[in-house]
């Protein structure tokens, strides 16, 4: 059976490896002249950077998978560190760094260990982390973030600290509105779970090095075709084949996966199904990395750090990485990450630049901070839906014969992850090879 996988972002890569890994005829279409999707490769100054900073997570069990099929081994591409929450020495955070013991003892050491907590901060800590494990990190019926930590009386200071960050980190929507189903979930398959469930992994390569590029290799050398630089027009059903045209590109194909951004997908399956294309309207977050460079000797004390958001303090960051610790090639460059990041994007690149340097300068106490050599914003407008509660998200299946969705938007336990389009491009392979 021919298969086509339209969207080399990393649900279509998984999808297309898997596919790939069963014995399928694959064929992989891509607009861009680099694969990973949201998640990729970007160049600028000579540097292979990424259209956003990511963590993965210890979790992230089927992403880990897949890398060690197409040839990656984690452990060389990726930074281990144990879960963490820190702030820059001197300015008001605090210090939470796991232990390296079984669950749950590695959180109980971080707590009994942690610095700029008060009591009160540790037990709401210790009262929300004992009510979830009872809960077994799933709740019936959805509510906000923000709720579900007045629910569990956490402490202000706690949740400026903590659970806002992790959240805004890891739904990319504010607690106000952002799903506490998902939210406790992605909690679960973590801090709930096995101790190296919840370690930091930290890419040592960029994004698109990281997997997608080696899933290409992995397909093209059994036997299955990539086309980059193919901007898919048409998908048309004649017959018992789809018919997919494009770019200098016209072929007929017993299956297809759709594997490209909720929006693209929409345009494309709009004159097949108007149903199908009205699941896909979602209501998009922008996430903004700010790269800044310094003299090479330019180094943090650890790999990244939390930083204290505060919009009317133009304190836009909200963590920064040192870049240079993660790529030995690329020292003295710091990336700033700021998610749900509408208000940031409204200032201009210059202004947002200029604010995140002195935010840096202010909070490191670092004069040379205030002055980079060069600045690079990158905005990704839709990089992900917003993750508010009982948020319907359409599943793989369609209703038209041999068509599925894959992509980190459609049903499933995560938000919009790399873990999330993976886990979707596995069960669209998986109903495809049904």
């Amino acid at each position: 059976m021919k298969c086509a996988v339209i969207g080399a972002g990393w649900a279509g890569c998984a999808a297309a490896v898997e596919l790939t890994r069963r014995g399928e005829q694959v064929t992989l279409i891509e607009a861009a002249r680099t694969a990973g999707g949201r998640a990729r490769r970007v160049e600028h100054e000579g540097y292979h950077l990424d259209n956003g900073q990511h963590i993965l997570l210890g979790a992230y069990h089927d992403s880990l998978r897949l890398m060690r099929t197409v040839g990656i081994t984690p452990s060389q591409a990726l930074l281990r560190l144990p879960l963490q929450m820190r702030y820059p020495p001197g300015c008001d955070g605090m210090e939470f760094i796991a232990g390296r013991l079984p669950a749950p003892l590695h959180l109980l050491s971080a707590l009994l260990t942690s610095r700029g907590l008060s009591v009160a901060d540790k037990l709401s800590l210790a009262r929300f982390s004992s009510a979830a494990r009872w809960m077994n990190w799933r709740l019936d019926v959805d509510c906000s973030v923000a709720e579900l930590l007045e629910r569990f009386e956490q402490t202000q200071r706690l949740i400026q600290l903590m659970w806002r960050p992790l959240c805004i980190s890891a739904l990319n929507t504010p607690p106000e509105r952002a799903s506490a189903r998902v939210f406790l979930k992605t909690l679960g398959d973590s801090l709930g779970s096995a101790r190296s469930a919840s370690d930091m992994l930290l890419p040592t390569r960029d994004l698109s090095a990281l997997f997608p590029d080696a899933a290409i290799s992995y397909v093209e050398k059994h036997g299955g075709k990539v086309h980059l630089g193919v901007h898919v027009r048409a998908l048309n059903h004649p017959a018992h084949q789809w018919q997919i045209t494009g770019d200098d590109f016209d072929e007929c194909f017993d299956k297809v996966i759709v594997a490209t951004p909720a929006y693209a997908a929409q345009t494309l399956l709009m004159p097949l199904n108007t149903a199908l294309s009205d699941a896909l309207n979602f209501t998009y977050e922008p996430i903004t990395t700010c790269y800044l460079k310094y003299d090479s000797s330019v180094r943090l004390a650890a790999p990244f750090f939390a930083l204290r958001d505060h919009a009317e303090s133009a304190q836009w960051g909200q963590f920064v990485f040192d870049r240079g610790q993660l790529d030995t090639t690329q020292a003295g460059l710091l990336a700033v990450v700021i998610s749900a990041s509408t208000g940031a994007v409204a200032l201009g690149q210059a202004a947002l630049a200029n604010a995140v340097s002195q935010q840096l300068a202010e909070v490191f106490q670092r004069k040379e901070f205030a002055a980079p050599a060069w600045s690079w914003i990158i905005t990704e407008k839709r990089a992900t839906f917003a993750c508010e509660p009982n948020l319907r998200r359409p599943p793989n299946e369609t209703a038209l014969n041999h068509l599925w969705l894959a992509g980190d938007y459609t049903a499933g336990d995560y938000p919009a992850t790399i873990e999330g389009a993976v886990q979707s491009g596995l069960k669209a392979a998986s109903l495809a090879l049904q």
